[in-house]
């Protein structure tokens, strides 16, 4: 778990990206061994847009963004936060974003954002009760050991960066478009997306699973320390006791290539609702 790839390895790899980037990569070490001693099955796609509509409709559980009012984050065109030619182009928080409306327009089998950690759980333990099985979000060591499906390269496709075009829904060509600023980090070729795209629609790792890099950014049960992999037990990795914040894992349809990394580790409150963030779900197999 983890990688150990200095600033020169990943220059030579990455030569758009300013050296200071490679230096807040020191999270992902040292790398470790890892054991899973309990078997799971994590969900081959993430979870929909349909699906999460069907759970709101059968358990009456009101989304974060709803209930406390603030809303979530979308997509605008023309949203300018800094006066600029281009600027950032995702606002909120708005109550005119949500799950529903992320600013741009989703099928039921794309998968759902604008949903936070709580949202996230609370589908869980939902189907807990109702299936009589456990269901959760993954540890991260879970998320990781299953994204490589038993690689060691910077992505289950290969090393390759441009390996992601058939494997990932990530900054590329058609998503560049709306983000002119951040072109020398797009990927050269075209996957036909400029957001979400349906689940399932890239090739899947060798274990089965599709969207492990890209998509949408994938809440991990634990919290995030940056000094963790130093201090982590072999077993089971649980991450630290206490914290800020909540592991989001594996990149969006708007993640450069060098964020879409298996073992590159992002974070966020867990109230955050963002139209970059989604989830995938584990069943403890019995």
């Amino acid at each position: 778990m983890g990688s150990d790839e200095s600033p020169e390895e990943l220059a030579k790899v990455y030569p758009q990206y300013d050296r200071d980037r490679f230096l807040l990569l020191g999270d992902e070490a040292p790398v470790h061994t890892v054991r899973i001693t309990r078997p799971f099955y994590l969900g081959q796609y993430e979870v929909t847009v349909g699906q999460f509509k069907k759970f709101l409709v059968l358990s009456g559980y009101t989304p974060e963004s709803v209930a406390d009012g603030t809303g979530g984050y979308g997509y605008n065109r023309d949203y300018d936060p800094k006066n600029s030619k281009r600027g950032d182009a995702f606002e909120g928080r708005s109550t005119k974003y949500s799950w529903r409306n992320p600013g741009f327009k989703q099928g039921d089998d794309e998968p759902v954002v604008n949903v936070t950690w709580h949202d996230a759980v609370a589908m869980a333990a939902w189907l807990s009760r109702n299936e009589g099985k456990k269901y959760r979000l993954p540890t991260e060591a879970e998320w990781e050991y299953a994204c490589r499906a038993g690689t060691r390269t910077r992505y289950h496709s290969g090393d390759d960066p441009n390996s992601l075009l058939k494997a990932a829904n990530v900054f590329d060509a058609d998503t560049r478009k709306n983000w002119l600023q951040w072109a020398q980090y797009a990927l050269a070729g075209h996957d036909g997306f400029e957001f979400t795209a349906p689940v399932g629609s890239f090739s899947s790792n060798s274990w089965g699973l599709y969207d492990m890099h890209g998509n949408v950014w994938e809440w991990c049960t634990d919290w995030h320390a940056d000094t963790y992999y130093a201090q982590s037990p072999v077993d089971d990795p649980q991450g630290p006791l206490t914290g800020k914040v909540r592991v989001r894992r594996g990149g969006s349809w708007h993640t450069w290539p060098l964020y879409a990394r298996s073992s590159y580790r992002n974070w966020n409150m867990p109230d955050t609702r963002y139209t970059l963030v989604g989830m995938r779900l584990v069943c403890e197999a019995d």
